[in-house]
């Protein structure tokens, strides 16, 4: 028998995989799929002083079903000062039925939960329907940009499809199970530059002080209804970051101010409809302006079905939880497989502690994890 889940998990935080450093994380994992039965290809990507590491790993069955995918990642983030843990952060550690270290609940405890039910599943099940997927990345905690994306361009390449797909992000809040994401919204970021004359500030006719400029269009943006949402998502909302402009000096009228702003998008509202509305807004008050758009991800959603239901039905079964569906929080891989699979999901631990000084996972979650996984996987491939 292979190691327990708790050793995966322990063995995995003891490698220091801060983006986009795997530090062996993937290849440990690969060694216990293939003995499963899974076909698994590396994918490394990037430049030469951000390497990314991919897994794509598949065990295909022996009737026709659908593909039930896991998704999550490897990569941590820094862990701040250590003086502040109270142990290693990389070093595994036990306090009061809690497992302590970096990446203990984001995500390394959802990926060996992943894979132990992964082969306990093969084991029980080795005529299973359909096929059993991996999808597994170092860089979702950096930018995002040679992860998960280069896996989903691989797949879509070959024509490769997925059904279903848990991302094991943790989203439970109070208790294992109390929560899944069945989608996120969008982010859609813009650096606004108003241009404006720089001037004494006693002279104020012969300068034009951009401040002034933007603050109507800037109280409108603010009053918006971008969408009033719907039954999964929130209203749309646009908010303010950071302002800056002048050069402090008390006496100078700045030349430029420098707006950064967001918008946590749902799937009522489109990118090019709120940058057109944006610029609309500022164009109507007459502002000499430059804007840069940045777009971090597409809201994406997965309405109740098969997948929702499988998983709602392990929940209780290994719990006794009714799980919420919701769609709160901010953005995942999840964004870039929902391009092309039409259920993807997200569901872990508790995310009370995660990029925290002394992060960690309850030692009794981890178990009902693995078995909720394994149950899912049984009622979409048995």
């Amino acid at each position: 028998m292979s190691p327990g889940t708790l050793q995966l998990v322990e063995a995995l935080i003891a490698r220091r995989s801060i983006t986009p450093d795997d530090a062996g994380c993937l290849a440990l994992i690969t060694e216990r799929l293939q003995a499963a039965g899974f076909h698994c290809e590396t994918l490394v990507c990037g430049p030469d002083d951000f390497r990314v590491t991919n897994l794509w790993a598949i065990r295909r069955g022996t009737r026709p079903g659908p593909t039930v995918a896991f998704a999550g990642h490897t990569d941590v983030v820094p862990t701040g000062p250590l003086a502040e843990w109270h142990s290693d952060p990389f070093v595994p550690s036990h306090r009061g039925g809690r497992l302590y270290g970096r990446g203990a609940a984001d995500m390394k405890t959802s990926v060996a939960a992943m894979v132990v039910a992964a082969e306990e599943f093969a084991q029980r099940h080795p005529q299973h329907a359909g096929a059993v997927a991996f999808l597994l990345t170092s860089d979702e905690e950096g930018p995002s940009v040679d992860g998960t994306v280069r896996l989903c361009e691989l797949l879509q390449s070959r024509g490769e499809r997925l059904h279903a797909c848990i991302v094991g992000e943790p989203t439970s809040v109070d208790q294992l199970g109390d929560m899944i994401k069945n989608g996120r919204r969008g982010t859609l970021s813009g650096k606004l530059a108003v241009k404006g004359i720089q001037g004494h500030i006693a002279y104020p006719q012969l300068a034009r002080n951009p401040i002034h400029q933007l603050a109507p269009a800037l109280a409108q943006l603010v009053a918006t209804e971008w969408d009033q949402g719907n039954s999964y998502f929130p209203p749309t909302s646009w908010q303010v970051s950071n302002i800056h402009a002048g050069t402090g000096a008390g006496n100078v009228i700045p030349g430029e101010v420098v707006v950064d702003f967001n918008f946590r998008f749902c799937t009522e509202s489109t990118p090019d409809e709120l940058k057109r509305r944006v610029h609309a807004v500022l164009d109507r008050h007459g502002l000499e302006y430059t804007l840069a758009w940045t777009l971090g991800g597409e809201p994406f959603l997965t309405p109740v079905g098969t997948l929702s239901e499988a998983l709602s039905a392990a929940i209780r079964a290994e719990t006794g939880v009714t799980p919420t569906l919701s769609t709160t929080g901010g953005t995942s891989d999840g964004r870039f497989i929902a391009k092309l699979c039409p259920q993807v999901v997200e569901f872990g631990p508790v995310n009370a502690s995660i990029h925290k000084i002394d992060e960690h996972v309850a030692v009794d979650a981890i178990e009902p994890l693995k078995n909720i996984y394994r149950r899912t996987l049984e009622a979409l491939l048995a």
